[in-house]
């Protein structure tokens, strides 16, 4: 059994904990990816990485962005990793992420290795610290024994798409086609990438339905500049983001089916997924979510990956109907530090 060292949880970090002997840390560069990748991938294979997932990470980083990322090494072999920054997912003000890895488990090293994530953290600004891991890690009893709670769950959950009956689902799209509003593939609508007053179009549409979306924190958006830099500047598929037009020509709904997961082969993320509320119960986000699952099909991917928060009951309904299935939960922690 790991034991955490005893933490005063209310204490407000101030210097790191010394490293033990024989440990040296050093900056993570991109040459350490593929090494870097293997490593987490082995601590947790359950939820793999692959070097293109560690590379969209880093070009989701804008410039000035406060980042600390370092390997933990004995004998030249790596046995931690422990990483500082902004939140993508909870980038609300004074909010930084920590995350640290070791592999094999080794409380007193993590425990070490976070210390000096929380002093980075608290350093560039942070007065909430979060930290993600999965319902039955190892980890978390330690976290919680250091003062992290859980502060948020994130259901992932996969669609098999070679067993999924699409007809099962046709009085949707019927509902959905007598609304008035049809289904229409990014690209079929103009070029996001050229045209500005298209992209604030999108952005103002994404921005309203995350703001709706229920969780524990209402989800911080992005600026429209920031977004910009990490929605458009990692969109290899607009072909794959599928939005729902009214009659009067309004952008009322989207589904995105995008981004292909190289540690999954065969699997593709669906993210964002919704409807304006004026427009729900007319069938819609089943026909956006048919819509992107037959265009997943034709691409030639097998499954689906989603992630949804355990308060939004209704997609999670809309998931549970279609045949996904769940995995153990994505828990957030946070911490407060003072500020």
């Amino acid at each position: 059994m790991l034991h955490s060292p005893m933490v005063d949880p209310s204490s407000v970090l101030t210097a790191p904990p010394a490293l033990p002997e024989g440990l040296q840390t050093r900056p993570v560069g991109p040459d350490d990816r593929p090494a870097l990748a293997a490593f987490l991938s082995a601590a947790h294979p359950d939820s793999p990485l692959a070097v293109a997932d560690l590379e969209r990470h880093a070009a989701f980083r804008v410039p000035g962005e406060p980042h600390w990322h370092v390997l933990a090494e004995r004998d030249g072999k790596i046995v931690g990793v422990a990483e500082a920054g902004i939140p993508r997912m909870d980038g609300h003000p004074g909010w930084r992420q920590v995350s640290v890895t070791t592999h094999p488990p080794d409380a007193a090293l993590l425990d070490t290795l976070l210390g000096h994530a929380e002093a980075q953290a608290i350093a560039s600004g942070g007065h909430t610290l979060v930290a993600g891991a999965r319902e039955g890690w190892w980890e978390v009893p330690l976290l919680e024994a250091r003062g992290y709670a859980i502060h948020d769950h994130m259901w992932p959950s996969v669609l098999d798409l070679t067993t999924l009956d699409v007809a099962r689902f046709r009085h949707f799209e019927e509902r959905a086609a007598a609304s008035g509003v049809t289904i229409h593939a990014l690209p079929a609508l103009g070029d996001i990438f050229t045209d500005e007053a298209m992209q604030r179009r999108l952005y103002g549409l994404m921005g309203d339905l995350l703001r709706d979306i229920p969780t524990t924190t209402p989800v911080s958006v992005w600026p429209f500049e920031v977004w910009q830099h990490r929605f458009l500047g990692n969109l290899k598929h607009p072909e794959g983001v599928f939005l729902a037009v009214s009659p009067q020509g309004e952008w009322v709904g989207i589904s995105e089916l995008h981004h292909a997961m190289p540690a999954r082969p065969g699997t593709v993320m669906i993210g964002l997924t919704g409807v304006q509320p004026a427009w729900r119960r007319h069938g819609l986000a089943y026909a956006l979510k048919l819509a992107a699952a037959r265009s997943g099909r034709e691409r030639g991917f097998t499954h689906i990956f989603t992630g949804n928060h355990s308060r939004n009951a209704p997609m999670l309904a809309i998931n549970d109907a279609m045949g996904f299935i769940r995995e153990p939960a994505r828990l957030t922690l946070t911490r407060g530090v003072g500020g």
